[in-house]
C-alpha cells in the first residue's frame, strides 16, 4: 500500500470519525443540555451516525495497520453509504418541516419517556409539548436541525466518497 493512499484513507476515515461524532454528538447536546425532545424522524435520523461511528473507527483503525486498499475502500464506500442515507432521511425531514409533504401519520410519537421530575405523567401534561416532525424546534441561520444534517451528511458523503475512490 502506498503511503498517500494511506494517508487518504486514514485521513479520510478520521475526517469521518470527527464529523460523524460531531454531528451526533450536537444533536444529543440539543436534546440533553438544551432540552430540545427530538421527533421521531429526529431520532432515525441519528441511526446512519450511530452505525457510522464505530464502522469508521475500524477503518481509521485498519488504515494505521495497513490492511489491504481494497477492503479501506469498501469501508469508506460504506461509510459514504450511510450517509448518503442520512441525506435522504434528513431531507425528507426537512420537507416535513416545510410542508412540502406529509410526514408519518406517527409524527409525534417517541420512543423515549419524558423526565417527569417524580410527578405522574397526566400532571406534566401542560408542560411537556410532545415534538412533532412537521414543526421544526428551531432555525438557525434559516436551516432547521434537519436542514443543517443534509449539509452535515452531504459533506461527510463526499469525504467518504473521495476517501474511497483515491488513486494510488
Amino acid at each position: 500500500m502506498s503511503g498517500k493512499r494511506l494517508r487518504y484513507h486514514s485521513i479520510g476515515s478520521a475526517l469521518l470519525l470527527g464529523g460523524m461524532v460531531f454531528a451526533v454528538g450536537t444533536a444529543l447536546g440539543f436534546e440533553h443540555i438544551g432540552g430540545y425532545i427530538p421527533c421521531k424522524l429526529c431520532l432515525e435520523q441519528r441511526v446512519p451516525y450511530y452505525i457510522g461511528i464505530p464502522l469508521m473507527a475500524v477503518t481509521f483503525a485498519f488504515a494505521w495497520m495497513r490492511l489491504p486498499g481494497v477492503l479501506l475502500r469498501l469501508m469508506l464506500a460504506a461509510g459514504g453509504v450511510l450517509m448518503l442515507w442520512g441525506l435522504v432521511l434528513a431531507i425528507y425531514h426537512s420537507g416535513v418541516e416545510w410542508q412540502w409533504w406529509a410526514g408519518p401519520a406517527d409524527c409525534g410519537a417517541v420512543d423515549a419517556a419524558p423526565d417527569t421530575g417524580g410527578q405522574g405523567v397526566l400532571d406534566m401534561l401542560d408542560d411537556v409539548v410532545p415534538p412533532s416532525c412537521d414543526q421544526a424546534a428551531g432555525r438557525f441561520l434559516g436551516l432547521s436541525f434537519a436542514g443543517w444534517n443534509v449539509l452535515a451528511n452531504l459533506g461527510l458523503a463526499v469525504i467518504a466518497f473521495r476517501a474511497a475512490l483515491a488513486k494510488e
